[in-house]
């Protein structure tokens, strides 16, 4: 198909054709330029930047429509799109994705569950999970956001008690504190998915459309012994990231409207004019100076080249390291082809050491905001969390595989070498 788009502009242009491919392939350059001025400046120079990222592709199409080859171009695009799709199909496997054994257990006598009001824009009031959770027999902490609590120490206190097992409704943030609490004193732990995002959820298999169904758990349910991970002394579910993210983490504006931090800070952060230089020791390599790096309890799924999709385990007992250096708008184009990205360094390790030219550098601990003292370690705990989940919980879908263009060249050449030889 891919063939097929780019015959289909040869065969309808003629003689021509050279010359409409040449500007079609400056438009992507002087595009994919644009995206990375926009990122990269300020001020005016980002707003003309952007509107030049809008307006020449629109000037392509339009010269393509005045030489009446709008048509040809169109069928191209729609061409190499079924391309994509049959690449993904053809390099896609029928492995079902890895999931943790279940472990029967009876149901808690005295679970003790914690809910932040404010998480996921107000879910725990939406859906009614204090009264809900109370009928089932769980005592409740609400927390108030007038007055911060240490969540870790009121699960302590809950343990100390005689809480058999502890939950939370809220972001992954607070989900890693009373992890931590749960794992260091052998009790089951619960996901509610309140939170905004809720990652952690959706890589126990859990419905994040509804909430209120976690505590299902509480009466039908089943164990996960699952991985931890450790940054310095502090528990993480997901990932601890340095560099970029970690400083845009850092900033006050943040929490009230994070796409708008993120690119007033990109500029600075991607050019290396801001933040430490970080060097990385990981399973014997040595990444020096990237930009940023994301250590993950377990790896996420292959072609996930930012850590923003799903782990295809929670059980493996290895950490993912993600290794990031972009200083072009060529490498920040290349960072879609996943895993095989120039400037991207992609490997597993049980031990992870983030060093800096500072004393003490941002880390972003689950989206939450730290400052730690170098050299960082980072660990990973194996099995060391209990986690019941609804035994009638949705499950972990099938992640897509990731486009290997160079794998299915090789794909289509051995096929049609295969063909030639009969």
């Amino acid at each position: 198909m891919a063939t097929a788009a780019i015959a289909l502009l040869l065969a309808a242009a003629g003689a021509k054709s050279v010359a409409l491919l040449l500007v079609g392939l400056a438009g992507l350059a002087v595009t994919a330029a644009a995206v990375w001025w926009a990122l990269t400046h300020h001020g005016l120079l980002r707003v003309l930047a952007a509107v030049l990222a809008a307006v020449v592709p629109l000037a392509v199409l339009l010269y393509y429509a005045a030489v009446d080859l709008l048509w040809a171009a169109l069928s191209a695009l729609a061409l190499w799109a079924v391309a994509m799709v049959t690449a993904r199909a053809a390099l896609s496997t029928d492995v079902p994705p890895e999931v943790p054994r279940d472990h029967r257990t009876p149901p808690p006598e005295s679970p003790f569950l914690i809910m932040n009001p404010r998480s996921g824009g107000g879910k725990v009031g939406r859906f009614h999970l204090a009264e809900r959770a109370r009928a089932l027999g769980a005592e409740v902490a609400v927390l108030d956001p007038a007055h911060p609590q240490d969540v870790a120490e009121l699960a302590r206190r809950a343990v100390a008690e005689g809480a058999d097992l502890l939950g939370v409704a809220g972001g992954d943030g607070t989900q890693a504190l009373v992890a931590g609490v749960a794992a260091e004193h052998d009790v089951p732990f619960m996901v509610i998915s309140a939170g905004t995002r809720n990652h952690f959820a959706m890589d126990l298999g859990l419905d994040r459309s509804d909430p209120s169904t976690c505590l299902d758990a509480l009466t039908d349910g089943v164990e996960l012994h699952i991985d931890l991970g450790f940054v310095s002394d502090r528990v993480f579910v997901n990932n601890a990231s340095f560099g970029v993210y970690a400083q845009v983490v850092q900033s006050p504006a943040y929490r009230d409207d994070k796409a708008r931090t993120i690119l007033q800070e990109l500029p600075e952060l991607l050019t290396h004019q801001s933040g430490p230089r970080l060097t990385v020791r990981a399973a014997h390599v040595l990444v020096d100076a990237p930009q940023a790096v994301l250590v993950s309890n377990n790896p996420y799924q292959a072609g996930d080249a930012v850590g923003l999709g799903r782990r295809a385990q929670l059980d493996s007992g290895a950490l993912g390291v993600l290794g990031v250096n972009v200083d072009s708008a060529a490498q920040a184009v290349d960072l879609l082809r996943g895993r095989h990205a120039r400037g991207l360094t992609a490997l597993t390790a049980d031990e992870v050491v983030v060093d800096a030219d500072a004393p003490e550098i941002p880390v972003g601990v689950d989206g939450e905001a730290l400052m730690l003292r170098t050299p960082v370690t980072c660990r990973i705990a194996p099995g060391s969390l209990r986690v019941r989940v609804p035994r009638g919980r949705p499950g972990v879908p099938r992640a897509k595989p990731p486009r290997d263009w160079r794998a299915l060249r090789r794909l289509a050449f051995a096929r049609r070498t295969g063909a030639g030889a009969g």
